[in-house]
């Protein structure tokens, strides 16, 4: 920062511009700013117009309106404590003036524009980091750094400058797309091949009509032709032969999803063109994928991958004859990246295209996009529940064809009819949701709060103009006690029971939140005398993370007089069908993920449902024969749902979607986006297109960087490749397969609520290192030998871990490495990539590289620590983490994965590192106002060192840079030729004690690179000396700085009142009494006081100062 900006900024009442781009260098943000505000000017100081005197809210009107009337200013900053005393009313008049108000700790801001809940700008206690390394290590890191500079400037005479350049990648490197283009055929081989496909064509309808005229294959055709999708059969063909893109819209159990694509492919192939089709239908869900190409294969009296066949992540099982393939969105777009045009694709059906997801409506463009160049590919969209004028709209008034679906009757029965129907009552006690093994923190929230939910929120109006007045007193009674925030365990347990014991045979399919409630209320059950009995129940769940094994198994009936219960999530609202089911248990309720653009915060959270999603639960139940749905919400809940739920773009983090835009060479990211269905909202593509800069995956120029290019290949998110690509560059891939992969899946560590201090003491031997991710490994390792000895489960038992994670992490580690077999970073000798494994700082360095900028800072207090982010200030750390259970935490900075919003900003897990950790691998680094001052994340993060050792981070730091470039542009490079850089940087890691410390408004005008105060140059003084100075500092806040610097007390203050009513201060430190000028007030005397101190401290005679100081410090101390 300027020192004119920091001067502007910090005076009492300003008007600058908010930092909407905190991860940009400044001279970047001011030029945003400006483009932003449409002038030059960014800031100016407000004067005090005459009427502020007589009354304050006056004056506050006159500023607000000359802000309201400023073109070129966008918000007032006060640092006043009248002002911050009057926040009420000053926000009250700046909502009536439509402008936004946030007091900030000590300073209150007003502006044109939304405010986010922290700006590390306006913190005094913004963390500053002094760093130091151990005698001697600096010079021995020194003499491996001077070595291999030696070697390669002998090494390149010129000739690979090129090698090592930060340029953006051009296209020109191994992967490029070309490659992977089939080249031309010639004359000959095209007539020879169109031959062959002519008679396979033949030989596939003889095959489809030989089937159909079997007798399997007649009574098959029966079974189709009582779907109502099959009367609509010629319809849909001519519609699709006549039109690019048909909207198919279709009831639940109409039979859309099995039968339109076996229309298309008979339809294709009793055209003779069976064997130059490529039908492509994409499922949301894997689940999906698998469980309809099985139907369908069933139903053509063939075996799944042949003619038809799936592919979903992890898994696949089709063939070089598959016509019609099924896959989840995600393994399209992947093939996009390598075949932008789909060469060969005849038909692309993308179902359940109500459900928004992120993926779907990502294709949709990229789709509209594809159709003028190739006018021969028929899109057709599919979905039980749909908005059809905006689909159809969206592609040119594309045809609708609509189909009836078939269901019984189903009776509803909410809430209130429950409790009347049967006399079941609710209390304040018995709503407390048992979470049973599963049990963690978060069960506090069910108690009483001082701030309601946002899940009670929503429904609080609608609750206080319900009326009850047809139901008896009883249920009037339990409806006051209904608590919207529970899901309702003790009743979903009571109804089980009920339909169990009472009703009619039939599966019952309950749906819930998420997964922490899917097993918790599994485990709950299984200890019910009835409900936990095999021979009675067969208890399942249903959900996106199971193996497909598992999965299965909610398709089979089971034996005669074994009711099947299915606890589910809103997959099983459309995504798949369970024939038997008849009876439906709804909680309302699913796991959304929200995302704050404002923050820069995701939040996952229970949410209510859309009446769409209501009505395809209810409609569960009526499939085979008549059923019943028991929602656990009142009415007028059920009424003040969403029509529809919010689209996952605009209520996600964009980067990976971002990152596939680029990587399918798309054009500018926010252009691209305006053309979706609903287009998210601009601050949100501006934090996912910054995080990308951050990271480098993007240039300044939103291009691709060789690095983007590489993450852009590994289907996770940018921060977890890039820590796949360093750890197979370092040669310790193992560790990071496992790393990426646990956090990729669900949380393998559980926290039973009754055994909390047996887990987290079991949590506790994998980790000696305050590192959540390195626990991680060690578990997983320990589980890989258990395995081996056919005693998985009793490992994972003993030590509170999730085998169905374990499992996951497995199978996850296989495909990462495959993948990076395909980017050519590493080949088959897996051993060769494991050379550094052992190493932990490595591993931390790596995890570093891969999770910033996820960083936090570490300040400890006597008893404590606190955590600070750039984006949040405060923040906590989850109660699972290891790091949660110590008070001290050696290092000054921890990286992190995930944060989660509750009412707090929590991390999820995290692993410590050191300043050396953070300076090499964290963002780029850039110079300061004074030599040894460098800083980072745009200027959030600043450190303060010898100048000599900040030269050598910053060549170290450049020459990493380099050789990762180096890398990635010739993977097949031979990393023995850079042995004394890496040297250098493993010698660095251990040997970093992190004996440095935080300090708060450390000014970089003063030149402290020496160890005492007395021999800093001061600036120029201020024009006041009870006025703020530079920084933003009172004198006394600029006093308790140095003194504290030199490890001083601090300063003390004793003001008495004189006889004129005027007040004169004593400042005391170190059996010093200064006194100060007579003032006006008792604030302004304490500073006066201070500025004479500071006086004394910085004049001329510097030897008695830095005796005087010294003495301190040993007194201190």
């Amino acid at each position: 920062m300027s020192n004119s900006f920091v001067n502007t900024l910090q005076s009492s009442n300003t008007i600058r511009l908010p930092n909407p781009n905190p991860y940009l260098p400044t001279h970047q943000q001011h030029q945003m700013m400006k483009s932003q505000a449409g002038d030059s000017g960014i800031q100016f100081q407000l004067l005090n117009h005459p009427v502020a005197s007589t009354s304050d809210i006056d004056s506050w009107k006159w500023k607000l309106t000359t802000l309201l009337h400023s073109r070129e200013e966008q918000e007032l900053v006060s640092r006043e404590k009248k002002d911050r005393r009057g926040f009420d009313q000053i926000a009250a008049l700046a909502t009536r003036m439509g402008l936004y108000s946030h007091l900030y700790s000590k300073v209150l801001v007003v502006s044109k524009v939304p405010l986010p809940n922290y700006r590390f700008d306006l913190d005094d206690k913004r963390p500053q980091r002094e760093v130091s390394l151990p005698p001697g290590l600096e010079k021995r890191v020194e003499a491996h750094l001077r070595e291999y500079l030696s070697h390669k400037a002998k090494s390149n005479n010129g000739s690979r400058d090129n090698l090592f350049s930060r340029a953006s990648s051009d296209g020109s490197i191994f992967f490029d797309e070309g490659l992977f283009e089939q080249p031309e055929l010639g004359a000959q081989t095209q007539m020879a091949m169109e031959k062959v496909l002519r008679l396979r064509s033949v030989q596939l309808h003889t095959e489809q009509q030989a089937w159909q005229d079997s007798s399997d294959g007649w009574r098959m055709g029966e079974l189709r032709k009582c779907l109502p999708a099959y009367k609509e059969k010629d319809a849909i063909l001519n519609a699709i032969s006549r039109n690019q893109v048909v909207i198919i819209s279709g009831e639940t159990g109409c039979g859309k999803t099995t039968q339109i694509p076996q229309f298309i492919l008979e339809s294709e192939i009793d055209s003779l063109r069976g064997a130059t089709c490529s039908i492509i239908c994409t499922q949301p869900r894997r689940i999906s994928a698998m469980s309809v190409s099985e139907r369908i294969a069933t139903e053509r009296g063939e075996k799944l991958g042949e003619i038809v066949g799936y592919k979903v992540r992890l898994e696949g099982n089709k063939g070089r004859d598959t016509r019609l393939l099924f896959c989840t969105t995600g393994i399209l777009l992947r093939r996009m990246l390598i075949d932008r045009n789909l060469k060969g694709v005849s038909h692309v059906i993308v179902d359940e295209i109500h459900e928004r997801g992120m993926n779907e409506d990502f294709l949709l463009i990229v789709l509209k996009e594809l159709l003028p160049r190739r006018p021969d590919l028929r899109v057709v969209l599919m979905s039980a529940t749909l908005d059809a004028d905006l689909f159809s709209s969206y592609f040119g008034s594309a045809p609708l064809v609509k189909i009836p679906g078939f269901t019984h009757p189903v009776h509803s029965y909410f809430l209130e009819d429950i409790l009347e129907k049967t006399g079941y009552r609710l209390t304040a006690e018995n709503q407390i949701d048992d979470y049973g093994q599963e049990r963690t923190w978060k069960s506090n929230k069910q108690f009483i709060r001082k701030r309601k939910s946002q899940i009670a929120s929503a429904v609080e109006e609608a609750l206080g103009s319900a009326d009850f007045s047809n139901y008896s007193q009883q249920t009037c009674v339990s409806m006051s006690f209904w608590n919207p925030d529970c899901v309702g365990f003790n009743l979903i347990e009571f109804l089980l029971f009920m339909i169990c014991e009472n009703e009619k045979p039939g599966a019952i399919l309950v749906f819930m939140t998420g997964w922490d409630d899917i097993s918790s209320l599994k485990e709950k059950l299984q200890a019910h005398p009835h409900l936990g009995d095999p021979a009675r129940v067969l208890l399942l769940a249903c959900h996106g993370s199971m193996a497909s094994s598992e999965q299965r198994l909610i398709f089979e009936k089971p034996d005669g007089g074994v009711r099947k219960i299915v606890l589910a999530t809103n997959m099983a609202e459309t995504s798949i069908t369970i024939d038997d089911v008849v009876f439906v248990i709804d909680c309302g309720k699913a796991k959304e993920t929200s995302y704050d653009a404002l923050n820069n915060t995701p939040c996952l959270l229970p949410s209510w449902i859309s009446k769409v999603s209501a009505k395809q639960r209810r409609g569960r139940a009526g499939r085979v024969q008549p059923g019943e749905c028991y929602h656990l919400y009142p009415r007028c809940v059920y009424n003040a749902f969403a029509d529809y739920q919010l689209p996952e773009i605009l209520r996600t983090p964009l980067q990976s979607l971002c990152l596939q835009i680029k990587s399918l060479k798309l054009g500018s990211i926010s252009e691209f986006l305006s053309k979706a269905l609903q287009s998210p909202e601009l601050l949100a593509v501006q934090n996912a297109i910054e995080y990308l800069k951050v990271i480098d995956a993007l240039d300044e120029s939103e291009n691709l960087t060789v690095l983007g290019r590489f993450l852009a290949m590994l289907p996770v998110e940018p921060k977890l490749g890039k820590m796949l690509i360093l750890g197979a560059i370092f040669n310790c891939i193992d560790p990071i397969l496992t790393v990426v992969a646990g956090l990729s899946v669900r949380d393998p560590f559980l926290a039973p609520f009754d055994k909390k201090d047996l887990a987290e003491a079991a949590k506790a031997q994998f980790s000696r290192d305050h590192s959540d991710h390195l626990a991680l490994v060690r578990a997983y390792e320990g589980w890989k030998v258990a395995e081996y000895e056919l005693s998985g489960h009793e490992y994972c038992w003993k030590n509170f871990l999730s085998a169905q994670s374990m499992k996951a992490i497995y199978s996850l580690r296989q495909e990462f490495q495959s993948l990076l077999k395909d980017t050519g970073l590493i080949d088959s000798n897996i051993t060769t990539y494991n050379t550094w494994s052992y190493d932990e700082n490595l591993l931390r360095a790596v995890i570093c590289y891969g999770l910033y900028p996820g960083i936090c800072s570490v300040v400890h207090n006597e008893k404590s620590f606190s955590l600070k982010t750039m984006e949040d200030g405060q923040v906590h750390l989850h109660s699972n983490s290891v790091n949660a259970r110590d008070s001290k935490i050696p290092y000054p900075w921890l990286v992190f994965n995930e944060k989660i919003k509750v009412n707090s900003i929590f991390l999820r897990d995290s692993t410590a590192i050191s300043d050396s950790v953070l300076l090499l691998f964290g963002g780029t680094l850039s110079k300061g106002d004074i030599e040894g001052h460098l800083k980072m994340m745009g200027g959030y993060l600043e450190f303060f060192m010898d100048p000599g050792l900040a030269e050598m981070y910053q060549s170290l730091r450049q020459e990493l840079d380099d050789l990762f470039q180096c890398k990635l542009m010739n993977p097949r490079m031979d990393m023995h030729t850079h042995h004394e850089l890496l040297s250098a940087i493993r010698l660095l890691l251990p040997e970093d004690k992190c004996n440095g410390r935080f300090v708060f408004n450390r000014q970089a005008l003063y030149d402290d690179s020496k160890p005492y105060i007395a021999s800093v140059t001061a600036p120029e003084p201020p024009v006041s000396r009870i006025a703020s100075g530079p920084g933003g500092d009172n004198p006394k806040g600029q006093l308790q700085t140095l003194l504290t610097r030199a490890g001083c007390a601090a300063p003390t203050y004793r003001t008495t009142q004189l006889a004129n009513n005027q007040f004169r201060s004593i400042c005391e430190f170190n059996g010093m009494q200064i006194m100060g000028h007579p003032c006006q007030t008792k604030k302004q005397a304490e500073k006066d006081a201070a500025a004479e101190a500071l006086d004394r401290l910085t004049g001329d005679n510097h030897v008695g100062t830095s005796t005087m100081l010294k003495k301190s410090k040993k007194n201190h101390n």
